[in-house]
């Protein structure tokens, strides 16, 4: 069995204001010519399918007009499910009226996860989609009132799914999530609450025999080669510099072992840092790729972005050095902090920020304002 793996397409999404229409397309020209080039019997989509909940007609547009190419000129079958920034009951009604023995399409938490069988010449393959899902739907989808978790919620859903795999056959989970020691980036959304932890452990997809993961943007594998993020197929943040794009193109054989080859991607634009004098990176060659340029100059430079975008038309950001430097930070020692005593304690606080001893004036309003606070008034 054949497999395409890919994730994290972000339809709809713009680079620091810039729209991604045109790198989309080319990207998913790219997928299309990847099923027919490997033969692949089955697309499988990890989620975050589109940017946003409620995206941009033209995103829409544009991945129908996608899936339609795959539909007629494939005979891959399409395995997909909503990541976190997708709307679940959208991606849900992609699935009415479609060929049920060709598609896995799955939007919406279930209690009861039926897998996609298909077969090759071994016998079975089981796809099971696992549909991102905060923790109140889970704990309404299982009624248990004690799922806090990420974990809780796809540890919950992979069970489900395991109930209904055949016996003897191969399985393929497809799930969005933060596997626990896998590297993220900056340009993606948490999965919990503030405080929460968002990862799960990659024990509880024991017995699947490849794992299709989304949600993480830089292509990894995570505790064993079968667990997989094929990565988003562009970079969004400046922190993808060096990041190289691909999609997964993985072969199961007879026994379930699955071997992975990367096939990368080639975007339309791509993510630089330039560093240097102003002057000096005004004789770069033109280019259309999205930087960022930081500049050595020791004064500031008269219109540097506009000027700078006559080379570089999508700069989209620009600081100088001296300012991108650490602030110096002096410790308090803490022999110095006499804690019997406020107004010492306040006057080695003004020392240590300012550098400077605590003045008479300063002395009198800090005893006005602790003498307010000791009889319950307000300071003044």
């Amino acid at each position: 069995m054949r497999i395409l793996h890919t994730a994290d397409l972000h339809l709809g999404r713009q680079f620091n204001g810039i729209p991604l229409e045109e790198d989309h397309q080319a990207i998913l020209d790219q997928i299309v010519s990847a099923v027919k080039a490997s033969s692949a019997d089955v697309l499988i989509i990890a989620g975050d399918i589109f940017d946003r909940a409620n995206p941009p007609a033209t995103a829409v547009r544009q991945f129908n007009t996608f899936l339609s190419r795959i539909a007629s000129e494939t005979s891959a079958a399409v395995a997909m499910i909503a990541g976190n920034h997708d709307s679940g009951d959208r991606i849900a009604s992609m699935s009415v009226m479609t060929d049920a023995k060709r598609a896995l399409i799955r939007g919406v938490i279930s209690a009861d996860e039926k897998p996609l069988l298909l077969h090759d010449a071994h016998g079975v393959v089981a796809f099971s989609g696992l549909p991102f899902s905060y923790e109140f739907a889970a704990r309404e989808c299982f009624a248990d009132e004690t799922m806090q978790t990420p974990e809780h919620v796809l540890a919950a859903q992979v069970a489900a799914a395991r109930n209904n795999v055949p016996d003897g056959a191969r399985w393929v989970v497809i799930a969005h999530a933060f596997v626990a020691g896998a590297q993220g980036s900056d340009s993606e959304r948490p999965l919990a609450r503030v405080g929460g932890i968002e990862t799960v452990r990659p024990e509880i997809f024991e017995g699947a025999h490849y794992v299709a993961l989304g949600h993480l943007h830089r292509p990894q594998f995570v505790a064993q080669t079968h667990i997989r993020y094929s990565g988003s197929p562009l970079a969004f943040g400046f922190d993808e510099v060096d990041a190289a794009k691909s999609m997964n193109l993985v072969e199961i054989d007879a026994a379930g072992i699955s071997t992975t080859e990367a096939i990368p991607f080639k975007p339309l634009r791509g993510i630089r840092i330039l560093k240097g004098k102003h002057a000096e990176l005004l004789l770069s060659e033109p280019s259309t790729d999205f930087v960022k340029v930081i500049l050595t100059d020791d004064t500031p430079v008269i219109d540097a972005m506009k000027r700078m975008r006559a080379i570089f038309p999508n700069a989209c950001d620009l600081t100088y050095q001296r300012d991108e430097r650490p602030r110096e930070t002096k410790p308090l020692e803490r022999s110095s902090v006499r804690l019997r005593d406020p107004i010492e304690v306040v006057g080695d606080f003004l020392n240590s920020v300012s550098n400077e001893p605590m003045t008479e004036t300063d002395r009198s309003i800090v005893t006005s304002a602790l003498h307010s606070i000791e009889n319950g008034e307000e300071a003044a």
